[in-house]
């Protein structure tokens, strides 16, 4: 009767295992760091186009461009009819790499028996947990006068998130960085920002 009971408890254990979340979900928050000559930058209009580190315009580079184009309308720039005539040129290159593993708690754990004269001699266990891996993202964004070439305003912005996690996704990633990016603009050249 007592291993029925201890079998009984062990499934139901079993059986709400997924019901349980974890924190591994949720985004680290966004370091941000801007540089600029200090003088006030106007605005006009801009194109966008990949930085040279960007070998290709890949569907994912696109959502990074798109969110870095938005974050400049708002504040105050218009898209350029003609990119060839444009009075800046807004670089745009970003990075996806995994740096390393996330191990994960089991969310439930399991004590079976007690002492020595219990039926499984103590044993406890973990159900669920494991490796995930842990992604970094990069957008760099570099501001420059098509009339002289003068990088007038740059900017790099990271983060962190659990490979799998809404939050890791691209579009979220992208809107994001971009938004940490450009708070504030155009911000306090040379000092890092945290933004959760």
């Amino acid at each position: 009767m007592q291993r029925l009971a201890v079998l009984t408890l062990a499934a139901a254990a079993f059986a709400t295992a997924g019901c349980t979340t974890t924190t591994a979900g949720r985004a680290g928050p966004v370091e941000a760091t801007r540089y600029h000559l200090g003088a006030p930058i106007e605005r006009g209009t801009v194109s966008l186009e990949p930085l040279a580190s960007t070998d290709t315009i890949s569907p994912e580079y696109r959502l990074y461009a798109d969110a870095v184009a938005a974050e400049l309308a708002r504040i105050g720039y218009v898209p350029a009819t003609d990119s060839a005539t444009s009075d800046y040129i807004a670089g745009v290159a970003f990075t996806r790499a995994p740096i390393g593993v996330l191990r994960e708690r089991p969310p439930v754990s399991i004590g079976l028996g007690g002492g020595s004269g219990g039926l499984f001699g103590g044993l406890n266990f973990g159900i669920g947990g494991g490796n995930r891996e842990l992604i970094v993202s990069e957008l760099w964004v570099q501001l420059r006068r098509r009339s002289d070439n003068t990088v007038v305003w740059e900017g790099r912005a990271q983060a962190e998130a659990v490979d799998g996690a809404a939050t890791a996704q691209p579009s979220a990633v992208a809107q994001r960085l971009a938004d940490a990016l450009f708070r504030g603009f155009p911000g306090e050249s040379g000092i890092t920002i945290t933004v959760p």
